[in-house]
């Protein structure tokens, strides 16, 4: 057997070798040519696009042009391909150098929850690169609309306002004017905004979703409990609804009175008078750090046996001394002092009309100079009177 005949035997088994590592259906890979991305196996949500950002690498010392396609995709599913913002179908690599493209996979509206397998394909005619990818749809997909909230539930007493933020979906596969609207229990106040303002109503492309404030206002003496606020979003044959609760831990009542309720009293110019001011809690929540001013009259002065009393439980009441002194020049009529209750959630006031008299050294020096004249006349009149 000659060399050369051995050497075309030999070629010829290397070529059956090779053949059988080759399976049927196989495609080599483009010589040089390999795709990267980071991220390959993400989550998503129905409807979600996703954005892949990947690196087209050619390590061989040749141009290489290459044609772009997604293999696997499920139907109903889209993609796109673009390289600096435009959409592309092929793509020219210089030898030893690289470059990005950007790869959107968007998944239907109503696509089932499950995980979902694909490549994408870059050939240069000859031969194929791919790079395999996974979503996983992480929530049962529907063409309808949706309202969610983080945080449906909220805590505060009967004064508070309750603000929520909820997300409205148009998980239609058209444009939707959802009108707003709640059906929470008579005397509950519920608006809605967008921003600053004000709406009753907003607009959703496909897909769109839109950020909505709920605010609620508890009606006056409401009682402590759990409450529900229904909200609706409505639009021609699609609508959602989302239950919002608002537990109400109590109400801030505060009064401010006398023993005997009895709100006026009297004082000599000069003089202090003591004052017992009654302060009741008559809400059902604890009241903290309640503190005690007055307002007097110019001059006068005023002062309390303890100017803050640390809490009132609901149903009960504490007892404040209030020493109020007259100026010395002021003269008899009637005068107003105001007393303040003051807590962080609540205050009441008290106006008390107080009587002022005169001193009654006054009263007997003002006798004693009546006398003195009476006196002074009765001298001048005999003395001087029958000449």
């Amino acid at each position: 057997m000659t060399g050369k005949l051995k050497k075309m035997i030999s070629i010829i088994a290397v070529g059956f070798i090779l053949l059988t590592f080759i399976k049927p259906g196989q495609v080599l890979a483009v010589e040089g040519v390999s795709l990267f991305t980071p991220y390959t196996g993400l989550s998503a949500t129905p409807g979600e696009t996703i954005n892949y950002s990947i690196t087209v690498i050619n390590s061989s010392p040749s141009i290489k042009n290459m044609s772009f396609s997604v293999e696997g995709l499920p139907d109903g599913w889209q993609y796109k391909i673009t390289a600096d913002g435009r959409e592309i179908k092929e793509l020219s690599v210089r030898g030893n150098s690289e470059e990005k493209i950007s790869l959107d996979i968007t998944s239907p509206l109503d696509v089932q929850k499950a995980d979902y397998r694909f490549s994408l394909v870059a050939s240069d005619g000859n031969s194929n690169s791919k790079l395999p990818f996974l979503i996983s749809i992480s929530e049962q997909g529907a063409l309808a609309s949706a309202l969610t909230s983080d945080q449906a539930n909220l805590q505060g007493n009967a004064d508070s306002k309750f603000t929520y933020t909820v997300t409205l979906r148009n998980r239609t596969a058209d444009t939707q004017n959802y009108a707003l609207s709640s059906s929470a229990e008579k005397g509950w106040g519920v608006s809605f905004k967008t921003g600053s303002d004000s709406v009753t109503s907003v607009k959703l492309e496909p897909n769109n979703t839109q950020d909505i404030t709920v605010e609620v206002t508890p009606p006056e003496k409401v009682k402590a409990g759990t409450y529900k606020i229904p909200i609706k979003a409505t639009s021609g044959n699609t609508s959602a609804e989302l239950e919002l609760e608002a537990v109400i831990t109590g109400t801030y009542e505060l009064e401010l009175t006398t023993p005997s309720g009895k709100l006026s009293t009297d004082i000599t110019a000069g003089k202090e008078k003591i004052v017992d001011l009654v302060i009741k809690n008559t809400g059902t929540a604890p009241l903290t750090d309640v503190s005690i001013t007055a307002k007097t009259p110019p001059n006068w002065e005023s002062e309390f046996d303890r100017s803050t009393i640390p809490e009132i439980e609901p149903g009960k009441s504490a007892t404040v001394k209030a020493k109020i002194k007259a100026s010395d020049d002021a003269i008899a009529g009637d005068y107003v002092t105001t007393f303040t209750a003051t807590a962080a959630e609540k205050s009441a006031d008290a106006t008390f009309r107080i009587s002022v008299k005169t001193s009654t050294l006054w009263g007997i020096v003002a006798v004693l100079i009546i006398a003195g004249v009476v006196a002074g006349l009765y001298y001048i009149v005999k003395k001087y009177g029958r000449r």
